[in-house]
C-alpha cells in the first residue's frame, strides 16, 4: 500500500476501489501524503491521508487530511501466523485530552451504518 497506484488498487476491487496513489513523497513513507477514494458500502469516500508510522511489513498508520490533520487514523496491521498472515483493519476516530468532548460529532458522520458497512468492507477486502 506504501507504493500502490491507483490502477493496483482499482484491480483489487473493480468499481469500489477508485484511486489511491502518493501525492507527496517523502523518504521512508513518513509524511507522505496520499489519495484515497473508494466506496464503503453506498458512501463514496475520497480524502487525503498522510503516512503517520510504518513498521515495514507489520504496521502500517495513516491519519486522514482535509486542510488540518484530523484526528482520525486508518491502520494496517500484518501479523504472522501458521500457513499465513493475519491483518487487522482498524479505524480510529477520536480527540485527545479535553477535544474528547467533541467526540459525540464524530458519530455523525461514523454512523452505526457506516461503522456496519466499514466492517463488512474489510472482511471483503481483506478475508
Amino acid at each position: 500500500m506504501l507504493n500502490c497506484t491507483d490502477e493496483q488498487y482499482q484491480a483489487w476491487w473493480p468499481g469500489t476501489h477508485l484511486a489511491f496513489h502518493t501525492v507527496e513523497a517523502r523518504p521512508g513513507y513518513v509524511g507522505n501524503v496520499v489519495i484515497m477514494d473508494e466506496y464503503i458500502g453506498t458512501r463514496r469516500l475520497k480524502m487525503k491521508a498522510v503516512v503517520a508510522g510504518v513498521v515495514p511489513g507489520k504496521r502500517t498508520v495513516w491519519q486522514f487530511k482535509q486542510v488540518v490533520r484530523l484526528p482520525a487514523y486508518l491502520i494496517l496491521e500484518a501479523a504472522d501466523v501458521d500457513g499465513g498472515v493475519d491483518l487487522t483493519h482498524t479505524v480510529q476516530v477520536s480527540f485527545r485530552g479535553v477535544g474528547r468532548i467533541l467526540d459525540p460529532l464524530f458519530r455523525l458522520y461514523f454512523s452505526p451504518g457506516f461503522e456496519r458497512a466499514l466492517d463488512d468492507h474489510a472482511q471483503a477486502e481483506f478475508p
